[in-house]
């Protein structure tokens, strides 16, 4: 009887115990479950992670948010890459949101053959692109902080954020450089510099994926994009060619790119829309596979721009139709269609039947979506806490970072006879004039409606009981109901005899008070990017948009003491500002602290200490006018001054700094040595303030030739009255290498021009020889 009772029970231990598979154990190595999970995969399945579930129509949810189905449960049953919806991207509920992806994640866990989680992507450009999430200052301003660590911590808080509201993957950080400002999406770029982007890149990559091999809690993915040369394309026009040889591609737009995933673990790269050398990156194979993975030993997933593999076949006319478009992208490398409207990876069984792509192209690019996947824990973490993101989301902590940032992002280009800081004590009534004034301005890829505080807002809090605000618009910019880069529609001009009237009823407001803040620049509608005709925002010039110009010369002709701040995507040329204007601040756009951060540089609070991450050119004319230029590049325009109007790594102080003691040890060394710089930093006025400081080198004799300056490092450091503080720079083998003629990374004998200052043109130098 005992027999027969333990053969039982075995039996029914057996017929209920199912051994957990290899590719859901979390023991397990990434690579021994990725396997185990591939090979029980069918074709349709693998091409499943290979797109998005996009749902146009209505889902199913109960009341509670729980998913019920869609109207293509076959697509969906047969797993997918990620999951869209209009509906869940407009829902204004956030617990309700939350409810809902999790109950899409528990169908595809729990009701799917394989029950493999979907990704949801959000964008972190400045921050999450989230109603109620924490905006910091634009991409272009987190550059002009020169500030790693700040960088870091402003991309934890948006990882913490996203991570609350079901993000696991964000399309950010763009590391394109910026090198054309007429380009509208100049604003979303760190820096014309490929050393400054790929540091701040790198920053932010830490502080959206974490620093450990696999991505944690609270942590997302991140996507590098657009990957490359989107910065600098003929003319500045979004989606023109590039046409820069492979030395200076490498040296440039490539580096940022190769350092966040070398160096920062990044697990997944946009392909951008652009060609290189006549061959379109979507299908570009040189750039998706010999040097992504072949050089960088890159193992995420490459994923489309939105749309990108459609633009192979409308725009480039590389490809005769959609699915001759996703053959060649999956075939260059291309693991992932973010979104293309010709569904350019939806034939791909049909193209394996045809013989255009292997079945090793399917595996590649699923196993490489999967890698990520698992990577990041989906599999262990595929639901959220419903109430999480309105427990944390641009909390009080979240707020003071983003004012922190705001301060650090500020750039002082002009205080003649030290008009600012503003003494409080001393006015009685302000004038706040200018367009830019009333409203809060974020950039690009900021949620919409744009929530802040406006720089109006932000001087009348700070003027409460001390002195009166007055109000001018002085002009319009424009004349659209609604202003956001979102907006599809180019942008309205005011009439000029408007703009007249309102210039006179400015200047009458001016003259009435005891000092001006005028604010201007540009806005959303005017730097964006440009992707269709009825959304343009690349620029044919640099000059101020409608009569801003006339408006200032009439506010400076009142002899006001006059403030002008800049609010804009762009470099501007401000000729005219620079030359009447007694005080200049490049504001950029400087998230939803704005008029807070105003307020109290203006009024002496804080210090600004940032600096240009750009060059700022006089005119078009002068473009390309970036400072690390080649030596023959030297030649003067006739009748003009060929300098740029304000120098790449510039930027002033309400106090001043003095640097001396320029020292080197050794001054001879091999081409494998180290050599140390240091100098000295002296704050010499009476405030406390940040220092930037820069080096840089220059390989005096070198071929193939090399840039006239390069930066190599730098460092912020807050100095206060009368304190010196000696700052090392170590000049290593890798700052001193260059790209020989085969291309290889080399360290040529030689003498090396070591300079260390306050911008790139104000230094001091010694001469490193290399044996």
């Amino acid at each position: 009887m005992k027999k027969y009772i333990i053969v039982l029970f075995c039996a029914i231990f057996s017929f209920n115990f199912t051994p957990t598979p290899n590719y859901k154990d979390a023991s397990l190595p990434i690579e021994q479950r990725l396997d185990d999970l591939i090979n029980r995969m069918t074709l349709q399945e693998k091409v499943g992670q290979l797109m998005p579930f996009m749902v146009r129509d209505s889902i199913a949810f109960d009341d509670n948010g729980n998913f019920i189905g869609v109207i293509d449960t076959a697509t969906l049953n047969r797993g997918v890459g990620t999951f869209f919806s209009q509906e869940l991207r407009s829902e204004t509920s956030n617990v309700k949101r939350a409810r809902c992806i999790n109950g899409i994640q528990r169908y595809l866990v729990e009701h799917t053959r394989l029950g493999i989680p979907a990704f949801f992507f959000s964008e972190s450009l400045h921050g999450l692109m989230a109603a109620g999430a924490t905006s910091f200052p634009q991409a272009i301003a987190l550059g002009s902080t020169w500030d790693t660590t700040l960088v870091e911590q402003i991309f934890t808080v948006a990882a913490r954020e996203g991570y609350a509201r079901g993000t696991r993957q964000v399309l950010s950080p763009v590391l394109d450089l910026a090198r054309d400002p007429r380009w509208g999406r100049f604003d979303e770029c760190y820096s014309e510099d490929p050393y400054l982007a790929s540091r701040i890149g790198m920053a932010a990559v830490f502080g959206l994926q974490g620093r450990d091999k696999t991505i944690g809690k609270d942590h997302l993915v991140v996507t590098l994009k657009h990957f490359a040369g989107h910065g600098e394309s003929e003319g500045g026009r979004n989606l023109a060619p590039v046409n820069h040889p492979e030395r200076y591609f490498h040296e440039t737009h490539l580096y940022p790119f190769e350092m966040a995933i070398k160096r920062a673990n990044a697990q997944s790269v946009m392909a951008s829309y652009n060609e290189w050398d006549g061959v379109p990156n979507h299908v570009n194979h040189k750039l998706l596979t010999e040097i992504l993975r072949d050089e960088w030993g890159f193992t995420g997933y490459v994923m489309s721009d939105g749309g990108g593999m459609d633009v192979t076949y409308q725009h480039h006319l590389a490809a005769a139709n959609p699915a001759e478009s996703g053959a060649m992208s999956i075939r260059a490398g291309l693991d992932y269609d973010l979104g293309s409207r010709g569904g350019c990876f939806r034939t791909l069984l049909d193209e394996l039947a045809k013989g255009t792509i292997s079945e090793d192209n399917i595996t590649r690019a699923a196993k490489n979506v999967l890698r990520v996947k698992l990577r990041c824990g989906l599999f262990e973490r595929p639901y959220i806490d419903p109430e999480a993101f309105d427990k944390i989301a641009n909390n009080a902590e979240h707020k003071s970072l983003a004012l922190k940032a705001a301060h650090k992002a500020l750039v002082l280009l002009k205080n003649e006879n030290n008009t600012l800081p503003f003494d409080a004590a001393k006015i009685s009534k302000l004038a706040v004039i200018g367009p830019n004034a009333p409203d809060i301005h974020l950039g690009g890829y900021s949620a919409v409606p744009m929530q802040g505080v406006s720089v109006l807002e932000g001087i009348q809090t700070f003027a409460k009981g001390k002195f009166d605000v007055v109000y001018s618009p002085g002009c319009r910019l424009t004349l659209n109901k609604e202003c956001h880069w979102y907006l599809n529609e180019n942008p309205i001009l005011n009439d000029p005899e408007d703009d007249k009237k309102l210039i006179a009823e400015a200047v009458n407001v001016a003259k009435q008070s005891d000092a001006v803040v005028l604010v201007i620049g540009e806005n959303e509608l005017i730097c964006r990017e440009a992707w269709s005709e009825t959304h343009l925002g690349d620029r044919d010039n640099l000059d101020l948009v409608g009569r801003q110009n006339e408006l200032a010369k009439a506010i400076l002709a009142t002899g006001k003491p006059v403030a002008i701040l800049l609010i804009n995507g762009r470099p501007i040329s401000i000729n005219y500002l620079q030359a009447h204007a007694p005080a200049i601040i490049e504001c950029w756009y400087l998230g939803q602290e704005t008029g807070h951060a105003v307020a109290n540089v203006i009024f002496g609070k804080v210090n600004p200490g940032g600096k240009l991450p750009v060059t700022f050119p006089r005119s078009v004319g002068q473009l390309p006018c970036y400072y690390d230029k080649k030596p023959t590049n030297h030649r003067d325009y006739v009748l003009a001054d060929s300098s740029p109007l304000y120098p790449f790594g510039f930027g002033l102080s309400y106090t001043t700094f003095d640097y001396s003691n320029l020292q080197m040890f050794p001054t001879e060394i091999t081409a494998a040595s180290t050599s140390l710089v240091s100098v000295d930093i002296t704050n010499t006025g009476k405030r406390a303030g940040d220092e930037i400081v820069q080096l840089y080198i220059h390989d005096i004799v070198s071929f193939p030739t090399r840039p006239v300056k390069e930066l190599k490092d730098f460092r912020r450091i807050t100095l206060q009255p009368g304190e010196t503080q000696n700052v090392t720079f170590a000049i290593t083998p890798e700052k001193l290498e260059a790209f020989d003629l085969t291309m290889k990374r080399v360290v040529q004998p030689g003498e090396f021009a070591i300079m260390v200052g306050t911008n790139s043109v104000d230094v001091l130098s010694d001469t490193l020889l290399v044996k």
